[in-house]
């Protein structure tokens, strides 16, 4: 299947904080840094931007366009799907740049996540959290860790999935922050006698299977691939994007089938539409909210085949020398949790050759994924202009 807006945006401008935890800024300002350098980056004027997606919760478009002085803010987006956001977010953006609606988007998230937000709490409106609050939180499963954890135990179950495969997962992550700066965990190698030594959160998760919590912004700025051959930065197309949400969406323990999440149905729209396969991936950014979950969407995008995850991670395939390099930039487990931007920031780099010390050899063509909530998911098939 292949549509309209396919092909139809290409990412020109990119912007990111550095990830702090405590930083004492509000998120208007790191937002405001983050937007800023996206814009440098494409040699645009906050003028030039009249479309913008914004991550719920959050600083809204009005903030935004108040502070920037947009004088034409004619398209305004948010999509409620967490961490799936950002990688959705660019199937509209090609919407609004395919039909007109804008001519240069605006993507971005901005949290300060260590000043009191609450790390989940579901809208108490969603049917199934009255179910939870009821039949769940008094046996203690009410937070993510809790509820993912119950996966991977499901999984550990099924297919013979081990603990030292979800360490893998996060030994690779520590390992690749030690080649970015901006990481949080820059600079702080992780052992697997560290590893295995941190408190346990919620079996078989312990510390270290948990992403991060930090402050920080991140921005991405599209536009046509016509206008994009007349800016400053090299264009990194969006070849294709699929979107998609499970069974069930707001509750776990009532799905047919535990495994089958939005990133299921998304992934096969998305390589369909940029005319490509997961084998042809040079490298994928995924949503690592936790250990286990990098094992589940690298099966359901397609890399490998369902139970095979945990084999394919321990065989070495998702570090910078693998068949697979995934989450060059530490993701959210080691450089730091901005839902799932900072992921598309750090393709956009290794597709125009810019990532430093990080650099992969071959670069042309990425995937990136996104997690929201309770299974919701997307992935974007990126390509670089030396694809």
């Amino acid at each position: 299947m292949t549509f309209g807006w396919a092909g139809a945006a290409a990412i020109v401008g990119v912007g990111q904080t550095a990830a702090w935890r405590g930083s004492g800024r509000t998120p208007q300002s790191l937002a405001a840094e983050a937007i800023s350098a996206a814009l440098d980056d494409a040699g645009l004027d906050a003028g030039d931007l009249d479309g913008v997606h914004t991550y719920v919760p959050g600083v809204t478009a009005e903030e935004v366009a108040t502070a920037f002085g947009f004088r034409s803010l004619r398209h305004v987006s948010a999509k409620p799907m967490g961490g799936a956001f950002p990688v959705a977010s660019l199937k509209e953006a090609a919407i609004a740049l395919a039909t007109g609606a804008a001519s240069h988007v605006l993507i971005f998230v901005a949290s300060s996540q260590r000043a009191g937000r609450a790390v989940f709490r579901a809208h108490p409106g969603i049917p199934g959290q009255q179910f939870r609050t009821q039949l769940e939180h008094p046996y203690g499963w009410s937070r993510p860790a809790q509820w993912y954890a119950m996966l991977a135990r499901r999984h550990m179950h099924e297919f013979g999935t081990t603990k030292r495969q979800l360490a893998e997962v996060a030994l690779t992550m520590r390992r690749h922050a030690q080649l970015n700066p901006t990481a949080y965990m820059y600079g702080r190698e992780l052992t697997l006698d560290d590893y295995l030594a941190a408190p346990m959160i919620a079996d078989p998760y312990q510390k270290f299977d948990c992403c991060l919590e930090t402050d920080g912004g991140s921005a991405v700025i599209l536009t046509s691939p016509d206008r994009a051959a007349d800016l400053k930065a090299p264009p990194v197309l969006v070849a294709g994007v699929g979107e998609g949400h499970p069974v069930s969406g707001d509750d776990i323990s009532n799905r047919p089938d535990w495994f089958d999440i939005g990133l299921s149905h998304a992934a096969p729209q998305a390589f369909e539409t940029a005319g490509t396969r997961p084998s042809e991936m040079d490298a994928a950014m995924i949503y690592d909210c936790f250990t286990f979950e990098v094992i589940q969407q690298l099966e359901e995008a397609g890399f490998c085949a369902r139970g095979e995850g945990g084999p394919f991670v321990e065989s070495g395939a998702i570090g910078r020398d693998g068949s697979l390099p995934v989450n060059t930039h530490g993701g959210l487990l080691s450089e730091g949790h901005l839902a799932g931007m900072n992921h598309i920031v750090e393709a956009v780099r290794q597709l125009r050759g810019e990532a430093g010390e990080r650099q992969l050899a071959r670069a042309g063509q990425i995937a990136v994924t996104g997690w929201g909530d309770l299974g919701d998911g997307a992935l974007a098939v990126l390509r670089g202009p030396q694809a």
